[in-house]
C-alpha cells in the first residue's frame, strides 16, 4: 500500500513537470520577440537558481556536495539544462509552440533506441510498428504549415527540436543510472547554477540586458513562470519521479505534454491549429504508446472488464 502510494505521488510529480514544460513553449515563444535565446536562458536560470536556493534554505538542506559527484552534476547540467534549453529556445524562433509540443512526444522513441543500443533490449514487432507510426506523425506535423497544404517543409527549427528530444532521452537515462546520493532539490539547484554560468558570457557578449527594459508586465510574468516553475519546480519534480519510477515509465508522461502546449498556445497565443496537425499529434502519441508496449494491454484490460 505504501509503495503504491509512493508510485502515485511520483506519477503526480511527473504529471506536474510535464504540464509546466508543455506551457513553457508558449511562454518562451511570447518572450523571444524581445529577448534573444541566450538572454532569455540567463534570466530563466537566474530566477530558477534563486528560487531553488530559497527552498534549500527554508528546508535547511545542506548545500555541500562531494567532489566525487561534481563531474556527474556537470554532465547532467550541460545536457539536461544548457544544451536542452538552448536547442529548444533556438528552435522556437522558427516554429510554432504547438508544433514544438507535438515533437517533444518523440523523446520516448529515442529512449527505446538507447535501451536497445546500451541495455541490449530486443526490438519487437510492436515496437517497430510504433516507431514507424510516431515518425509518420512527426512528418505530418513538421510538413504542415498554418493555412498551407501538405508539403515537405522541414527547417532548422524542427531539426533542433528533434535533437532536443534525443538529448532529453540521454539526460533522463543518465539521471536515473548515475544515482547521485543527494536530494533531487540539491541536484536541480546545482544544475540550474551551471546553466546560469554557461549562458552568462553570451548575454555579456550580446549586451542582452539592454532588452530587459523593453519587456512589459505580461512578458515579465512569462519570465517568472519560466524561471520558477519550468527551470526550478519542473526539473525538481522530474528528479523526484525518477527516484521511484523507472525512466521508461516516467517518460510515458511526455505523451501528455503536447496537450498542455496545444491548449496554452490556443488560449495565450491565439495560434490556429489545423485538423491535420491534430491528427499528426494523435498518431505520434499512439506510436510512442505502442513502442512502450502499453496500448495492447490497455485495450485488453478494457474489454476484459466489459
Amino acid at each position: 500500500m505504501i509503495y503504491n502510494r509512493s508510485k502515485l505521488t511520483a506519477s503526480l510529480y511527473a504529471l506536474m513537470s510535464i504540464s509546466f514544460w508543455g506551457v513553457s513553449f508558449v511562454s518562451t515563444k511570447a518572450v523571444l520577440g524581445k529577448l534573444e535565446p541566450y538572454s532569455l536562458l540567463v534570466i530563466r536560470f537566474g530566477i530558477g537558481a534563486l528560487f531553488l536556493l530559497l527552498l534549500l534554505l527554508l528546508q535547511r538542506n545542506r548545500l555541500f556536495v562531494s567532489i566525487t559527484y561534481i563531474p556527474h552534476l556537470m554532465v547532467l547540467g550541460i545536457l539536461g539544462v544548457f544544451v536542452h534549453q538552448v536547442l529548444q529556445a533556438t528552435a522556437l524562433l522558427t516554429i510554432d509552440a504547438s508544433a514544438a509540443g507535438w515533437l517533444i512526444s518523440f523523446s520516448p522513441i529515442f529512449t527505446v533506441i538507447l535501451s536497445i543500443l546500451f541495455l541490449h533490449e530486443r526490438m519487437s514487432i510492436p515496437k517497430g510498428v510504433g516507431m514507424v507510426l510516431a515518425i509518420t506523425g512527426v512528418l505530418i506535423v513538421t510538413t504542415t504549415r498554418s493555412g498551407q497544404s501538405f508539403q515537405f517543409a522541414m527547417n532548422i527549427g524542427f531539426l533542433l527540436m528533434i535533437l532536443s528530444t534525443l538529448n532529453w532521452a540521454v539526460y533522463s537515462v543518465l539521471l536515473k543510472s548515475l544515482k547521485i546520493p543527494y536530494p533531487p532539490l540539491v541536484v536541480t539547484f546545482y544544475m540550474c547554477v551551471l546553466g546560469l554560468i554557461l549562458t552568462t558570457p553570451f548575454i555579456i557578449r550580446n549586451r542582452g540586458w539592454e532588452s530587459l527594459s523593453l519587456l512589459n508586465h505580461s512578458e515579465w510574468a512569462h519570465l517568472l513562470f519560466l524561471g520558477v516553475f519550468v527551470s526550478g519546480i519542473a526539473y525538481w519534480y522530474w528528479g523526484k519521479a525518477l527516484e521511484v519510477l523507472e525512466a521508461s515509465k516516467v517518460s510515458m508522461f511526455l505523451y501528455l505534454e503536447p496537450i498542455a502546449t496545444l491548449v496554452a498556445a490556443v488560449l495565450l497565443l491565439q495560434e490556429k491549429v489545423l485538423l491535420i496537425s491534430v491528427a499528426g499529434g494523435i498518431i505520434i502519441i499512439i506510436g510512442v504508446i505502442i513502442v512502450n508496449g502499453q496500448l495492447v494491454p490497455m485495450f485488453f484490460n478494457f474489454f476484459k472488464k466489459k
